[in-house]
């Protein structure tokens, strides 16, 4: 039976809120090996007014982040971690293979394929209407409780 989070479920895992909560339901998960979501993007996102205002493209590092987010609600979600924070240790192997645009629904999966103590390993990939958008190797450190950033 798959486990699935709204708005409110994810932020009870996930530190992150608007704007930069970059997830708007997950679809399923399993704490500590993967977790599946979606992020609906519309043209109102404050990026766009940058990026590009004439070819507004969801910046590439934005996806990146999302894919990141859904990596934290699998890993946060285990006992151990909860109520902490996971940070980036790492992006490799990542490439950008379409545009996410205005109206684009994108599929986030994230696995996770090792874990050592509080540092870790996920393999990401965006798609949007079943293409691949992006694919990352992710690298993530998880703080101590309480420790400041």
């Amino acid at each position: 039976m798959a486990n699935s989070l709204d708005t409110i479920g994810i932020m009870k895992i996930i530190p992150h809120r608007h704007p930069f909560l970059l997830i708007d339901k997950v679809e399923d998960y399993v704490p500590g090996e993967y977790a599946i979501a979606y992020k609906n993007f519309t043209y109102d996102e404050y990026f766009f007014r940058g990026h590009f205002p004439e070819y507004p493209i969801v910046p590439g590092v934005i996806t990146v982040e999302a894919l990141a987010q859904t990596g934290a609600v699998c890993i946060l979600s285990q006992e151990e971690f909860k109520g902490r924070i996971a940070l980036f240790a790492g992006v490799d192997r990542c490439k950008f293979k379409g545009s996410v645009v205005p109206g684009d629904q994108v599929r986030l999966e994230t696995r996770i394929t090792a874990m050592k103590n509080t540092f870790g390993i996920g393999e990401a990939v965006a798609t949007v209407n079943g293409n691949v958008v992006v694919k990352a190797t992710l690298k993530f450190a998880i703080l101590p409780k309480g420790a400041e950033v």
